[in-house]
């Protein structure tokens, strides 16, 4: 089983799809990895030598920021946000949505369940 930037890569995908089971990594970035280093996008995972997957992680280290450092990174920008108090900070702060979205009806995935107020 390969593993990348400590990411167990599902066997028997396609390397252009299984690399993307790193945080940070889509479909287009896999692409551009694997055309850097020549490896073609209909390998299967376990079909890769030792030496292949040296190259995508010599690749990753290089150009792409990935998993925990990328995690840490955006954590940081949402505290900086948060610190100057920006409109998006104050959102973030109080776990509402932050890109415009109506939240009297919907937005359930960051207001919570639902509690009733004033039902007599």
């Amino acid at each position: 089983m390969a593993r990348i930037s400590g990411v167990d890569l599902p066997k028997k995908k396609r390397i252009e799809y299984g690399l993307t089971y790193i945080y940070g990594i889509g479909l287009h970035t896999s692409r551009l990895i694997l055309d850097a280093t020549g490896i073609d996008y209909n390998k299967r995972v376990y079909e890769l030598s030792e030496d292949d997957v040296a190259a995508i992680t010599k690749e990753i280290r290089a150009s792409h920021v990935v998993e925990g450092d990328l995690r840490k990174q955006v954590a940081m920008d949402i505290k900086a946000l948060m610190d100057l108090g920006s409109y998006r900070g104050l959102r973030h702060r109080r776990g509402l949505p932050c890109r415009g979205q109506k939240t009297k009806t919907n937005a359930r995935t960051r207001k919570g369940k639902k509690k009733t107020v004033g039902s007599a």
